[in-house]
């Protein structure tokens, strides 16, 4: 089975779906900046669907451990995925003894990871110097790159995915897990709730089909 996470959710309607729809990961953003981004109050309010099978991933962008620190207080978070060095990451798994993955823009096959101390990656598309945040941003990379990878640790597929080219990702890239975001949104920032059916749907054919 492909696993499926979907990001920068903020409705408890969108919330309740995942659950519904037998989603793996639902990822919270908690980076002001962005479109998608949820305060910690906010997310204390969601649903909690955790023995469902829905995790909860906490999106951080270079955090201190203050910052982490202020949303555990009110949020249970399942895995932290972090835009940061990768000292900084091994620092606050320790810190923090919850899984961490690493978020990792990639152009070329030499930038994939060949060994990683952490619980997982997230594989995307690097950020160019007019983008206003590390990911997020809607833009793939040639998905062939990580066919022949031998990935040291799970890795999730992100990065301008939709349910029109979500399959075709999937046989390309050789993934086993994918991360969408913008791509279930009919405006920036505001989740659809068609869109994510329609994805978790064309994902689950991918399966049906054997696309790898």
């Amino acid at each position: 089975m492909i696993a499926i996470k979907v990001c920068g959710i903020k409705e408890e309607n969108h919330y309740e779906l995942l659950a519904k729809l037998n989603v793996d990961w639902v990822g919270l953003v908690f980076y002001p900046p962005s479109p998608r981004y949820i305060t910690p109050e906010q997310a204390s309010h969601l649903p909690d669907f955790k023995q469902q099978g829905l995790q909860r991933v906490g999106l951080f962008v270079h955090p201190d451990e203050e910052e982490i620190e202020t949303v555990l207080e009110k949020v249970r978070l399942d895995v932290l995925q972090l835009y940061t060095s990768l000292e900084q990451a091994c620092f606050i798994r320790k810190r923090f003894n919850i899984p961490v993955w690493l978020s990792k823009g990639i152009k070329r096959f030499s930038d994939l990871p060949t060994s990683c101390p952490l619980d997982g990656l997230v594989i995307e598309a690097p950020a160019s110097k007019t983008d206003t945040r590390p990911g997020g941003n809607s833009k793939q990379f040639d998905w062939r790159i990580t066919q022949s990878w031998r990935a040291p640790k799970p890795w999730v597929l992100a990065g301008g995915l939709n349910c029109r080219n979500v399959d075709r990702a999937i046989s390309l890239s050789g993934t086993r897990a994918v991360d969408v975001s913008s791509g279930v949104e009919n405006q920036l920032g505001i989740k659809d709730s068609q869109l994510i059916q329609n994805f978790v749907t064309k994902v689950r054919n991918c399966n049906d089909l054997n696309c790898l």
